[in-house]
């Protein structure tokens, strides 16, 4: 799918998250909502070079959520950044429909980056390092330290991470 596509279906998980009418547009969104505004020009950047003209001058007149830090070669759409304060997104990938809220460290133990699953929700403050898959339907609580991989279906929580719950 397309730059265009993936921020629509961006947009529209704002939508239901945020309880947003969809008559209100993304622009109204774009220009609203720093954090979304980022995921925006994450989705512009990786798109052909007059989306990426377009981005850099908007960057100027309409900055980025300060301190969120997006660094993915593959995220699928729907992405959901909650506040994005002191956030940091560096993943191998992300798979559609993800939440991701404040001060979530996702990044590399040396040289591997974390596989991140479809329909994950990842709580304040949790940290998902290394070369780990998170698998699809996944609730990470706040705080987590996930180190090693995580099934489908679970919801984990603690340092280090463990299951606690089977959805």
């Amino acid at each position: 799918m397309n730059s265009i596509g993936l921020l629509k279906q961006d947009f529209l998980h704002w939508v239901q998250v945020e309880q947003l009418s969809a008559d209100s547009g993304m622009l109204s969104l774009f220009f609203k909502n720093k954090a979304f505004r980022s995921v925006a020009y994450y989705r512009m950047r990786r798109s052909g070079m007059v989306l990426r003209i377009v981005q850099r001058i908007l960057r100027i007149l309409l900055p980025e959520q300060e301190c969120l830090y997006i660094k993915t070669s593959q995220i699928g759409g729907g992405l959901y950044i909650q506040h994005g304060f002191a956030t940091i997104i560096t993943a191998e990938s992300i798979g559609k429909n993800v939440w991701i809220n404040q001060q979530v460290t996702i990044g590399y133990n040396g040289d591997k980056a974390p596989i991140i699953g479809d329909n994950v929700v990842i709580c304040a403050g949790a940290k998902v390092v290394g070369g780990v898959r998170v698998g699809n339907n996944v609730t990470i609580g706040a705080n987590a330290v996930v180190t090693k991989d995580i099934p489908d279906n679970s919801v984990v929580g603690g340092v280090p991470a463990k299951i606690l719950k089977m959805k």
